[in-house]
């Protein structure tokens, strides 16, 4: 199977602010789920701009590393020029692929746990990705993995055109190769990969009209579609003007008196197998 990496949104200016804006929506839910227990080396597969590998040092000991992997040079420079909030431990930002992580011989077998999330929806063989975190952990070292389920989006009352334009971005990861629905086989990954799975669990992303948080979620929504639509409409599963209407109403819905968005993103938790080193 191919190891084709394709991320249909781009890494424009105004995609790295939406993933900021991301990052500052559902980090700290995310870091709750992880349940950080003092680890010392630490791998963070798709580190992206770097925020949540931040986020992540500031609750690790003083001592421990993060070895932050990121595929984009844009990004990864990004995650250089940002911020690093202290205290804080080391990170390590390196430029390398998933699929071959940028690891010295000598690393390999040694980190207490490896993290990705979001990655595993955008690449055509996501069991070569967690194969690659299975090998990089220590013998009863964590795998953690989160990843979308697109079908669980739910948005009421539902905008005009929006579920048309919903299932067309469905079929825009399928044109690629990639699963929109990964995140319910998280389990099953960690297996063929050699894990144990453990936990599964999941991080709320949604909220109503009135909540704080809500405009933030919407309006992430929007910079989805609008990175999205040339890959999108190339599926010819939606008309122009319909996408066009459905972004539209999104940018309102907002003013929907009752209006809700119902989201959560999947975790799962695996372990290697063997005893840990003494």
């Amino acid at each position: 199977m191919s190891n084709q990496q394709a991320y249909i949104h781009g890494s424009s200016v105004t995609e790295r602010e939406r993933l900021a804006l991301m990052n500052s929506l559902i980090n700290q839910r995310c870091l709750n789920a992880l349940q950080l227990a003092g680890e010392r080396r630490v791998l963070d597969v798709g580190a992206g701009t770097g925020q949540f590998s931040k986020l992540m040092a500031q609750q690790l000991p003083a001592d421990a590393r993060i070895v932050a992997v990121e595929r984009n040079p844009e990004q990864r420079d990004a995650a250089l020029a940002g911020e690093f909030p202290a205290p804080g431990c080391e990170i390590d930002f390196r430029l390398g692929d998933a699929f071959d992580l940028p690891l010295r011989p000598a690393e390999w077998g040694t980190f207490d746990l490896a993290h990705t999330r979001f990655l595993l929806e955008h690449v055509a063989n996501p069991l070569g990705v967690v194969q690659q975190m299975v090998k990089a952990v220590r013998p009863g070292g964590r795998i953690v993995l989160l990843d979308d389920d697109h079908d669980l989006l739910r948005l009421w009352p539902e905008p005009p055109h929006f579920q048309a334009v919903w299932q067309a971005y469905f079929e825009s990861y399928r044109s690629i190769g990639n699963d929109p629905l990964v995140g319910r086989k998280l389990p099953e990954l960690l297996h063929r990969a050699g894990a144990i799975p453990q936990r599964i669990d999941y991080v709320l992303y949604g909220a109503c009209v009135n909540q704080p948080g809500f405009q933030g979620i919407v309006d992430n929504l929007v910079g989805v579609f609008e990175g999205a639509r040339n890959t999108v409409l190339a599926t010819g599963a939606v008309k122009g003007s319909d996408y066009e209407h459905a972004v539209a109403a999104l940018r309102n819905y907002p003013a929907v008196p009752g209006a809700s968005l119902w989201y959560v993103i999947n975790f799962a938790e695996g372990i290697k197998p063997g005893r840990p080193s003494t």
